[in-house]
């Protein structure tokens, strides 16, 4: 019997540390389990999943599906497998939907897209399959600044930090998602792991899912230690960025000044 876990998600909780984390030491981990991350292998689906987050329509869950079946065909059978994507929870909150509207929450995607992928790792692996969903977490305020600082990077985000944390809820952070979908998935297991608690571990957040999988300690404390991916930008950095992006300037000129100022100059 086949078993796969799949993390998916969420975004700004450790996710980059831990899919890189487990893609460099891909061949060293192969006899526990079988790692896709951030690559080839689950490209069309992960893409679908993003577009599908901000393009709710029938039509492109059907092309979900179809990518799903597809990347999941491709993959060799194996007795654990982990697929690593923080786009199948949709893609990150802050980000506009196809009318302009600021996406609330993980769970409206996420939910959509979970039930997806277990209708086709049954397909794939065939019914008595042993799926689990694992999904890192951060506490809300450490995550919600975290959100804020990437999106005045990547777009062209107005908001200070105090307006940005209007647009949602009160009890909208990655902790209570995972208790949406802990709720939703029943009876398919759901487990969580802090980055709180796992981001300063030897293996960081990766430690969680080598500890989940059944990986041996005395494995793990052989690998090397874990550094930090995708850290986030200092206050200054996003005070700087928060002012290009206010002033008067052409996409072209923006992504210049914001790419100079990231790199130092």
């Amino acid at each position: 019997m086949t078993r796969v876990i799949v993390h998916a998600g969420f975004h700004k909780t450790g996710t980059s540390s831990l899919q890189d984390y487990l893609g460099k030491h891909y061949h060293a981990l192969l006899p526990w389990f079988t790692f896709y991350g951030t690559g080839d292998a689950l490209h069309r689906s992960a893409v679908a999943s993003r577009i599908f987050a901000k393009k709710p329509f029938p039509w492109r869950r059907r092309a979900v599906r179809r990518a799903l079946r597809a990347d999941l065909a491709a993959l060799p059978d194996a007795e654990v497998i982990v697929l690593s994507r923080e786009h199948y929870s949709g893609v990150m909150p802050g980000l506009r939907d196809w009318l302009g509207r600021v996406i609330p929450n993980f769970h409206r995607a996420a939910k959509p897209l979970a039930k997806l992928m277990i209708s086709e790792l049954r397909h794939r692996f065939g019914q008595d399959v042993e799926i689990t969903f694992f999904y890192t977490t951060r506490k809300r305020g450490d995550w919600l600044a975290s959100v804020h600082g990437h999106l005045l990077r990547v777009i062209e985000l107005t908001d200070d930090f105090d307006s940005f944390a209007t647009r949602f809820r009160p009890d909208m952070g990655p902790e209570n998602e995972a208790g949406i979908m802990r709720r939703a998935l029943a009876p398919i297991p759901v487990v969580t792991a802090a980055l709180e608690d796992w981001g300063t571990s030897h293996c960081g957040p990766a430690g969680a899912l080598l500890t989940l999988i059944g990986v041996p300690e005395d494995v793990q404390a052989a690998l090397p230690p874990a550094n930090i991916a995708n850290a986030g930008h200092d206050p200054r950095t996003r005070d700087a960025l928060l002012s290009l992006n206010r002033e008067d300037l052409s996409k072209p000129a923006l992504r210049e000044r914001k790419d100079l100022l990231l790199k130092g100059h």
